[in-house]
């Protein structure tokens, strides 16, 4: 009896066991199925850190994250990216992308946001000038310049303020072109300015004399010709460089044509001089009829 038992629980044993084997063949055998049809994924590098403009990318400034669809545009080899510095604010996991670079051997910092072509003038600014503090990076304004024109004798002109640059892009303003964390202006005392090189070379004559910022909205791309303002104009009325409202065209005030004044003829002291009675029209209303009455002084 006991040999019996021992025999059917070695034969069950032996069976369980063959099951067991045989299901995990069949689970490894799924598994490296699903494993081998795995999308293919591309690496990507991508920042490892909020990355401020003028940074240099470094080495650990860089990481990598699989991507199905690697994001058009963005740079897929480390080498193309270290050494580079930034002129776009990059967040952390934010691909790498050209536009956001500046060139190789460009370097880093200020100079490295300068496209090319273009300058960066610094112009001296103090509360008033600087718009109060609110020309910061990336604000648009225009550039005024005040002063007497050379070899004027005219006593009527006197000093001119003309227009002379127009949407000039900040790109700096002091040692921090960017704002503060609370995102309010900063007062400060050097503004840079992105200009052409003719631009800078009317910028430094400029600066001989009087200037004044005007800040404008960053969507108004539209350039104005203006005439420029003068004193004489400013407290003459005139048209140079002052808007007027429209006013009304006076009318002509006419002078009524003098009387001409008769003299009557003398009457001979015999002549007697009949004088006509004045005579009073009265209306009278009835209805939708009307009356006419007449009568003479004498009758009143």
């Amino acid at each position: 009896m006991k040999k019996r038992l021992l025999s059917v629980l070695a034969f069950a044993l032996a069976v369980s066991a063959g099951a067991a084997f045989v299901l995990y063949q069949l689970i490894s055998s799924k598994v490296k199925v699903g494993a081998s049809t795995k999308p293919d994924t591309t690496k990507v590098f991508v920042a490892s850190r909020d990355l401020e403009i003028g940074s240099l990318i470094q080495d650990k400034d860089v990481s990598v994250q699989e991507y199905l669809a690697p994001p058009a545009g963005a740079i897929l080899k480390r080498e193309d990216i270290v050494g580079r510095g930034v002129t776009n604010p990059l967040h952390r996991d934010a691909p790498f992308y050209d536009g956001y670079l500046a060139p190789k051997g460009g370097g880093a910092g200020f100079a490295a946001i300068i496209p090319q072509g273009m300058r960066a003038f610094a112009v001296h600014v103090n509360e008033v000038v600087g718009v109060a503090g609110f020309a910061v990076a990336g604000m648009r304004v225009d550039v005024l310049v005040s002063g007497t024109m050379p070899g004027n004798t005219d006593e009527k002109s006197g000093p001119v303020t003309r227009t002379l640059l127009q949407n000039t892009q900040v790109l700096s303003a002091g040692q921090n072109y960017q704002k503060d964390a609370e995102g309010k202006p900063v007062l400060v005392q050097v503004v840079n300015l992105l200009v052409s090189p003719q631009q800078a070379e009317l910028l430094n004559l400029a600066t001989e004399h009087s200037i004044q910022l005007v800040l404008r909205n960053p969507a108004d791309k539209e350039i104005v010709n203006t005439p420029g303002a003068t004193t004489y104009s400013l407290f003459n009325g005139g048209s140079v460089g002052v808007v007027l409202p429209p006013q009304r065209p006076r009318q002509a005030s006419v002078s009524p044509a003098p009387i001409p004044v008769r003299t009557a003829a003398r009457i001979p002291d015999s002549v007697a001089v009949v004088v006509p009675p004045k005579t009073v029209t009265i209306e009278v209303y009835s209805g939708n009829k009307k009356a006419e009455s007449t009568f003479t002084d004498q009758q009143l």
